[in-house]
């Protein structure tokens, strides 16, 4: 009956938090640690290890045995790794991290979202942290936020960003500018991925990212090829560049707001002039998607976690408003799960436009 499978899918909604929390303490307490080192301990030896009850121990690893994410072995009551034991490196450093964001910045202020949808602002920050405001903005003044969503969002930077740079055409002496690049990674990528080509790349974002910025290129040794501007890209886009980029960011706003950044890009660029969007994929039609990664995430993250608004926009609205401001696409390539790790929440799509005539005339 539809009314049984509407339940059924109901339940797997409930049961969300639990199932989260329950194997993200399995990591902290570090019970994963232990049985990676050895392998076969039991209930109470785990409690030993780790300063917990040998019934606590067993109530946790339940639903991770259920998962084959460990082993039992009902003969001596020993516990090891099962489909975790193959799961390390890179590929658990960026699930941990991405775990940590969702119980740091995701778990607590969303239990705001209704009251921060109506609001038009993140009430869970102001919550928790006495903060007015967005969660960009707050990770200045808390470290338990910054480290969370850094290490998260420089883990996601790391895995996106060679595959951007493969699928973006930057043309040799090009000026390039980074527009709301953040403390510069994503410049320092830039200049790197195409280091034969004598790119110059400005990050371009708010006056007080300059200083942990510019040494972030003297650390990478970028800093002959790299530099910082400091401004509001509501307010104007500096001019005197060949190619924008614009990663990880339209996703933030609302519409109005996506459409006034592009406005802004438009007029910085003179006809020729090129812009890359690296954009999560949300489907055109949601009912026939099968691949939901952005909806799972993105319209809470955006709206009751990160910004009060945003959330992403389909490839055809992009499309819309880079013709109203001149731009005629030329590219646009999606990730495919051959680009990506199955842990991955987003699929990105990259969008290439050339500025094709000025706003006002006719495309």
């Amino acid at each position: 009956m539809a009314t049984d499978a509407a339940l059924a899918r109901l339940r797997e909604y409930m049961v969300g938090p639990t199932r989260f929390m329950n194997l993200v303490s399995c990591f902290e307490l570090g019970l994963i640690d232990q049985l990676r080192e050895r392998p076969g301990l039991t209930a109470v030896e785990l409690g030993e290890a780790v300063d917990a009850t040998p019934d606590s121990v067993e109530q946790l690893l339940n639903l991770l045995v259920h998962e084959d994410f460990v082993t039992y072995d009902e003969e001596d009551g020993g516990y090891s790794l099962g489909t975790l034991a193959g799961l390390e490196g890179d590929d658990l450093h960026r699930v941990l991290a991405f775990m940590d964001l969702v119980k740091v910045t995701v778990l607590r202020q969303s239990f705001y979202l209704t009251e921060s949808v109506r609001a038009r602002t993140v009430v869970g920050l102001k919550e928790f942290y006495d903060y007015e405001g967005t969660l960009f903005g707050a990770v200045a003044e808390h470290k338990e936020l910054r480290q969370s969503w850094a290490t998260a969002m420089d883990s996601e930077t790391v895995r996106v960003d060679p595959w951007f740079f493969e699928n973006i055409d930057v043309p040799a002496g090009a000026n390039v500018l980074d527009l709301a690049g953040n403390t510069g990674l994503g410049a320092i990528h830039t200049y790197k991925s195409n280091e034969r080509l004598g790119l110059r790349v400005a990050t371009f974002d708010l006056p007080e990212k300059e200083k942990e910025c510019l040494e972030n290129f003297k650390k990478h040794g970028v800093e002959e090829h790299c530099s910082f501007i400091g401004g509001d890209v509501f307010e104007s886009v500096p001019q005197g560049f060949d190619v924008v980029l614009i990663k990880h960011f339209l996703a933030l706003w609302d519409r109005d707001r996506v459409a006034a950044i592009l406005s802004g890009v438009s007029k910085a660029l003179n006809v020729g002039g090129k812009v890359n969007l690296l954009i999560p994929l949300y489907p055109e039609n949601n009912k026939d998607s099968v691949d939901p990664r952005c909806l799972d995430f993105y319209p809470a993250f955006f709206l009751g976690c990160a910004m009060g608004q945003g959330g992403g926009l389909k490839i055809s609205a992009y499309r819309q408003m880079l013709k109203e401001y001149g731009f005629e696409i030329t590219r646009v390539k999606t990730e495919t799960s051959a680009d990506m790790p199955a842990d991955s929440f987003p699929i990105h799509a990259i969008v290439s436009a050339t500025k094709v005539a000025d706003t006002g005339e006719e495309v």
